[in-house]
């Protein structure tokens, strides 16, 4: 039935199904585009520095004259890469520690609940450029960053979820015919939760790339010559008001595009999940 709804609604709307498409292909490229480049992203050619785009180099060259299609290709991958691993964690241990707080209330869920308000006080790029700083400037600490920032989403999705359903009528029969606790909210409470969630993870994933290429930006995370979005972008950025476009253009609009498409990718998935929607 599920998959049901979802060719109705990729039938139905358009601009969806063309999003689901380009994400598909955008993991694909992640997934096999560093194997298929023309050139090695990191191999630096002198003799064709700062080359606009021709047939040999489609997107041109940088300073280094690194070919700029083969660096946003393999950008692809570790962008996805940091984006998934931060959005999964987060989403894990979101749901959870929301489902657990969210049906047994109780002091633990009063104190992280607090503790969830002063972490959202706090602008959230500004929250992981500190918890970069704190925890060391690597790819891990992105990782980790990014799915510290993004936990009070899941937990309170949620943990909003299992306050509604603890009373519910089917939650009640289950313990009265003696589920135990952890079986009510893992069996029963959990599966109902998750539509919701699975449209906030798409919704966070393109967030996650912009995080990650935006902590590079200004030097937190991943740094050079290591080819991602962000890093190309703040190479080429003084290159372009002398007329290098192509060096912030391609993996501008890489970003652009990957964001983009995983917002609409949400907005359809709100449609799937939601009943009401369904008419």
């Amino acid at each position: 039935m599920t998959i049901q709804i979802l060719l109705y609604h990729l039938r139905r709307n358009v601009t969806t199904a063309t999003a689901f498409v380009l994400i598909v292909l955008l993991l694909a490229v992640a997934a096999l585009g560093p194997a298929l480049v023309p050139y090695d992203p990191l191999a630096t050619d002198m003799s064709h520095v700062l080359a606009p785009p021709s047939s040999s180099h489609w997107f041109g060259t940088d300073q280094l004259g690194r070919d700029i299609f083969s660096r946003v290709i393999a950008a692809t991958r570790l962008d996805f890469a940091i984006a998934v691993c931060a959005v999964m964690v987060s989403a894990a241990a979101g749901v959870c520690a929301g489902a657990l707080c969210g049906y047994l209330g109780g002091l633990v869920d009063a104190a992280l609940s607090r503790m969830i308000d002063v972490l959202l006080a706090f602008p959230l790029f500004v929250a992981a450029m500190a918890l970069v700083a704190v925890f060391g400037n690597s790819v891990q600490s992105v990782v980790l960053a990014t799915a510290i920032i993004n936990f009070p989403f899941y937990f309170r999705l949620a943990r909003a979820q299992a306050v509604s359903l603890r009373s519910i009528g089917y939650v009640e029969a289950a313990l009265i015919n003696g589920n135990s606790t952890s079986r009510v909210i893992f069996g029963f409470i959990l599966p109902n939760s998750l539509p919701p969630v699975i449209v906030q993870i798409s919704l966070n994933l393109g967030w996650a790339i912009l995080n990650t290429a935006s902590l590079a930006f200004i030097g937190l995370g991943v740094g050079p010559p290591t080819p991602e979005w962000g890093v190309m972008i703040q190479e080429g950025a003084t290159l372009m008001m002398a007329g290098q476009w192509w060096t912030v253009v391609f993996p501008g609009l890489a970003l652009v595009l990957s964001v983009f498409c995983f917002a609409l990718l949400g907005d359809g998935l709100r449609d799937i999940v939601d009943p009401r929607r369904r008419s």
